[in-house]
């Protein structure tokens, strides 16, 4: 009886600290990225240095049910707004174009000549599928050591945390934000815990590394 209540206890340990150890791992991630990219993104213009390019992270235009995307909206306003004020010179949108009618890059090009921002001053790349490729090949295609990120803050510390150890120095400009909900709070834990083990462990290359480009 007293064995089997030990093996009991011991396994119901067991099953405790598996059920904890991904927890913690994800928890562990979250405020590492967190604490790499404290005081290098800046809510206010002013605080700003001048950098030539800003990285516009790619969002859908519209959402799921055909709305306009806030995310979207807020990140264009964020850009023209950096370059309005001469932050930047040129605007870098780099977002997902794998589908025949899905092109992340030119929507975004379309939306800040829109806002009035010279069309030459916009270089689409369209091998930007996620934050990781959109950084990396913001040097290795576009060769730009310096950045601007423009996204939401959660997205801004995540790819600052990539580019910090990929050898660019970027600074996140936050786009206004939008109130996150268990869903999206969940997804960002478990895209810093895979940010992580891709610079660590996996050294994972972007999915398309082509010749560089002049800008």
């Amino acid at each position: 009886m007293k064995g089997g209540k030990k093996w009991r206890n011991t396994l119901l340990t067991a099953i405790g600290v598996l059920l904890t150890l991904p927890l913690l791992i994800i928890s562990c991630c979250y405020f590492w990225v967190a604490a790499e990219a404290r005081g290098l993104t800046y809510d206010e213009i002013a605080q700003i240095p001048k950098i030539e390019v800003g990285l516009v992270l790619g969002t859908s235009k519209s959402t799921v049910r055909g709305v306009k995307n806030p995310y979207f909206s807020y990140r264009m306003q964020a850009a023209y707004a950096l370059f309005k004020a001469q932050k930047i010179d040129r605007i870098l949108v780099s977002g997902d174009n794998r589908e025949p009618n899905y092109n992340e890059p030119f929507y975004m090009k379309h939306a800040l000549i829109q806002l009035g921002v010279p069309a030459n001053r916009i270089i689409g790349d369209r091998g930007g599928l996620r934050t990781l490729d959109s950084v990396i090949r913001a040097k290795s295609v576009f060769g730009q050591d310096s950045i601007i990120i423009i996204s939401q803050p959660f997205q801004n510390e995540r790819a600052v945390f990539i580019a910090k150890h990929k050898g660019i120095y970027a600074i996140g400009y936050n786009a206004k934000s939008i109130d996150e909900n268990y869903q999206m709070r969940l997804r960002e834990c478990l895209a810093r815990t895979k940010a992580v083990l891709d610079i660590y462990v996996l050294d994972t290359k972007p999915e398309y590394l082509e010749r560089p480009v002049e800008l």
